[in-house]
């Protein structure tokens, strides 16, 4: 490359996982607000993760099945990860924690955010309640999210799209961190 041009990183690989399943769900809805003001960045490559899509076992098996294999390989590709949530009963739903739990190592030194939704709290109780689960696989949550509050926001260009940008900017930042970090020296956990 020419000395005056500076070396543009690849984009970061970042996985919009949808956590809830309950039927009649707004966060399909969220996902895709989420991921049309995220996709208008170049340096994200976004994929979206609709637990829906997933036929996970009622019970955790001995063997991983191949709808859990799936999704431990789709969190292993991603550099970063964006929840999409809502609160359900001041926590995150149960197919989320499930989900979650079907991978450790994968999780490992990458960033994870958060746009959650709820009715009041704009899901805050939920993701404070993830942010040690994900302190646990040694993942780095960030401070900064999107909280969406269902009886007030509405899906619109805004105050919303503000915190998208800040949030992005930080996930941008910490994913290329431990990136490199990742690729120069082995983690000790």
């Amino acid at each position: 490359m020419d000395g005056n041009q500076e070396d543009i990183p690849p984009p970061l690989r970042v996985a919009v996982i949808i956590g809830s399943t309950r039927e009649g769900r707004v966060g399909e809805s969220v996902a895709r607000w989420f991921t049309e003001r995220a996709t208008r960045r170049q340096d994200l490559e976004l994929s979206v993760v609709d637990l829906i899509d997933f036929d996970f076992p009622a019970r955790y098996p001995d063997r991983a099945t191949p709808h859990m294999r799936k999704f431990t390989d789709e969190v292993a590709r991603a550099e970063a990860f964006v929840l999409v949530t809502p609160e359900y009963n001041r926590s995150f739903p149960a197919s989320l924690k499930q989900a979650i739990d079907y991978a450790y190592d994968e999780w490992r030194t990458k960033p994870v955010a958060f746009v959650s939704y709820g009715h009041g709290s704009g899901g805050l109780y939920a993701v404070e309640q993830l942010r040690p689960v994900f302190t646990e696989l040694h993942a780095v949550s960030l401070r900064n999210g999107v909280g969406l509050n269902l009886l007030r926001d509405r899906f619109e260009e805004g105050e919303q799209d503000r915190a998208v940008g800040l949030m992005l900017d930080q996930l941008g930042w910490w994913g290329l961190a431990l990136r490199e970090a990742r690729a120069t020296r082995p983690y000790i956990s």
